[in-house]
């Protein structure tokens, strides 16, 4: 991985996190109703993950913010099930292995909160992303988990963490 840094999002990095996650899930056709876009969360991410069991994290270089993913309890879930969100990155942070070390990071942070398990919703058509759960131990769902709200989502993913 190239002269990346991965931290803690920070509060002065909200504008840079909502810019990231509406400018990523359109080019995967993931702007409409049901898509995590919309969440109220995408304009305070670091309000959003200050909460208990919850983190995330930003992919920076050179002091700019490129991507960011995290985790959090999941939504009408089980109290041992976190779910992997909101993990984009723009085209720069494509393909240097920051996605890997992102993830690492995240699945670290699950253990750390006592998770026993992480869930994760994507699209079809993200293929990038599902190769990335997959080198990372997570399997297929043939329902989704929990209410999260997504409904337009059609793959899902757990890992035994």
């Amino acid at each position: 991985m190239t002269d990346v840094l991965i931290r803690p999002i920070e509060a002065c990095d909200n504008p840079a996190v909502a810019y990231i996650i509406r400018t990523v899930m359109p080019e995967f056709g993931a702007d409409g109703p049901g898509f995590a876009i919309h969440d109220a969360e995408v304009d305070r991410m670091y309000d959003a993950y200050a909460r208990p069991r919850s983190a995330y994290f930003v992919v920076e270089r050179d002091g700019i913010v490129l991507g960011g993913g995290g985790i959090a309890p999941l939504e009408g879930g089980d109290a041992d099930v976190c779910e992997l969100r909101k993990m984009y990155f723009l085209p720069e942070a494509r393909g240097i292995g920051a996605g890997s070390a992102l993830m690492q990071r995240c699945l670290d942070a699950a253990r750390a909160h006592g998770f026993a398990r992480c869930y994760l919703e994507t699209l079809t058509g993200m293929d990038a992303a599902q190769s990335l759960y997959r080198r990372h131990g997570f399997t297929t769902l043939d329902a989704p988990m929990g209410g999260t709200g997504h409904f337009s989502c059609d793959k899902f993913f757990i890992l035994n963490l």
